[in-house]
């Protein structure tokens, strides 16, 4: 059997003093709860395409 990845919200946020920090970009077009996804060179939404490079 295959290595068991972590996933889950668990790769979206992280607590630090007690509160949840986001670790991710939200998509500008989709709103909340829409990630984006992070890439070398830039950011994507897999929902609606939106991409956003990095300066």
């Amino acid at each position: 059997m295959a290595d068991k990845k972590e996933g889950g919200v668990h790769r979206f946020y992280k607590i630090e003093d007690g509160k949840t920090v986001k670790l991710r970009h939200i998509c500008s077009r989709c709103g909340k709860g829409f990630f984006m996804a992070q890439h070398k060179d830039r950011r994507s939404c897999g929902k609606c395409g939106l991409t956003e490079f990095n300066q």
